[in-house]
């Protein structure tokens, strides 16, 4: 996943902007300039005019308030009605993915150019080997007719200069479920009956232009206002920041949050029961169980992978039984999961457990417009009780490890790890079920290395697995020095 960028820095900006306004009671006064400000005449506009960029970063602004374009009945309507709006906003849409139309324009609609590398040569080999006579020669340059192209790219193969470019629209290409495509606009359209949450196209897009819905404006309100709130912070998040994990959640509690609680504590009752669901699988002879910990995973087979279905485990999330957990110890209290994962917002609707979602992304924007430092925040100790492999749950193959290290003697425990969902990895678990497989269990992670490369990130996937896996080390030693 690319964690930083111009345009992710703008989104940066942006969030930091938001929360810092609601804090310093001044969003209802201020957050109508925001565009004028990131975006002043004095400086070079970054497409067509200052006009076009200030028009991207309010439609960016709504999508942090958990808006679309199409919320937008009258252009204007200013900023700070969505953001009254926005606060008392009680549910979430489902599409949790919004494209912004205005800055998504830039992006070609043909896959296959002839850049001006091209050598004119006797060969043609461009044009020999084109299957529908789609290249012609004019003024010694090749030109592909992109309205007979096929797109194969044979053209592309045979150039000895290679002077044939393959220019793919990058969200597209990301996606690897085929979920995202151009209009008649020219602009890309989510197709939420195919999209699996995985954030791909999100980070993929050069021009910021795909937006999760936040939530960031309703739980700064409840941080503000009091409200008695949870957070419950991922496995991931000791990889994110330059600190101590004890700091890192005493910063929670300087931002207003009442509670803290690690994820990996529901992902040890995760693996207990994940363990004797595989242990009934083996003793009735199925082929093989998957793991049920990714959302998006979940979502793939529902949407696109039925075959599959039978063999996901059904025990929940370490996320939903940290809420459960959540909801005995601090019955009040609202349950607000921080991560890396934009899908977890689908499971936290479907849950019913949990009333908020937060990315480690969105988080870092909170200390930022807190003004928190995180090496000079009280330190709240870690639970004791949570194991290493709970822990490790954050990277690929942790789940997996978890439930062998629960297995009683006796049972042969065989893995299979999909490291990551794209086109390839999509393909082949479609043939799981078509042969006889020389594993029993397969662990299925979203993102490229696990949830520390997920979409909502701040940190290079090496350093945070790094730093998270010397965490596990010292929490560890801790214990057994105790």
């Amino acid at each position: 996943m690319t964690y930083f960028n111009n345009a992710i820095q703008t989104k940066r900006e942006l969030l930091t902007r938001i929360i810092k306004l609601l804090k310093d009671d001044e969003l209802d006064q201020k957050i109508d300039r925001i565009p004028l400000e990131m975006r002043p005449k004095s400086k070079s506009p970054i497409r067509c005019c200052v006009h076009k960029d200030r028009a991207v970063i309010k439609y960016k602004t709504m999508a942090m308030m958990g808006f679309c374009v199409d919320d937008e009945v009258d252009e204007l309507t200013p900023l700070k009605d969505y953001a009254k709006a926005a606060i008392k906003k009680t549910s979430f849409p489902s599409d949790h993915l919004t494209v912004v139309d205005e800055a998504c324009s830039s992006c070609v609609q043909v896959n296959y150019t002839v850049s001006n590398l091209c050598q004119g040569c006797e060969a043609r080999a461009c044009q020999v080997n084109c299957p529908k006579d789609s290249i012609r020669v004019l003024n010694g340059k090749a030109i592909i007719d992109h309205q007979t192209c096929v797109n194969c790219g044979l053209c592309q193969k045979a150039c000895p200069f290679h002077a044939i470019a393959y220019l793919p629209v990058p969200c597209e290409e990301a996606c690897p479920v085929k979920a995202i495509k151009k209009n008649e606009e020219g602009i890309e359209v989510i197709d939420a009956s195919k999209c699996i949450y995985c954030g791909k196209c999100m980070t993929s897009c050069p021009f910021g232009a795909i937006m999760e819905r936040s939530q960031v404006l309703q739980i700064a309100h409840g941080l503000k206002d009091k409200q008695e709130m949870v957070a419950m912070v991922a496995p991931a998040i000791f990889g994110q920041f330059k600190t101590a994990p004890e700091q890192l959640m005493g910063a929670l509690k300087a931002i207003g949050f009442t509670h803290v609680m690690e994820v990996a504590e529901g992902a040890d009752v995760t693996a207990k029961n994940e363990t004797a669901e595989w242990i009934d699988f083996v003793q009735r002879n199925e082929p093989f169980l998957t793991s049920s910990c990714c959302p998006s995973y979940f979502l793939l087979t529902d949407k696109h992978l039925p075959e599959i279905k039978p063999m996901v485990s059904h025990t929940q999330t370490p996320m939903y039984y940290t809420a459960e957990i959540a909801a005995q110890r601090y019955p009040n209290a609202k349950r607000v999961f921080i991560g890396p994962c934009l899908a977890k917002r689908q499971e936290a609707e479907n849950s019913g457990i949990v009333e908020f979602v937060l990315t480690f992304e969105e988080l870092n924007s909170f200390f930022m417009a807190y003004d928190i430092n995180l090496e000079q925040t009280s330190d709240e100790l870690l639970a004791t009780s949570i194991s290493a492999e709970a822990r490790g749950f954050a990277l690929s193959g942790g789940v997996a490890e978890a439930i062998r290290s629960s297995i009683p003697n006796g049972y042969a425990f065989k893995e299979y790890l999909v490291d990551g969902l794209n086109k390839k990895s999509i393909k082949l678990m479609k043939a799981f079920t078509k042969k006889t497989p020389d594993y029993n269990f397969v662990e299925v992670m979203g993102c490229e290395g696990g949830c520390m490369n997920g979409p909502g990130n701040i940190t290079p996937f090496k350093a945070g697995a790094a730093t998270l896996k010397k965490m596990i080390a010292d929490q560890e030693a801790l214990k057994a020095s105790i």
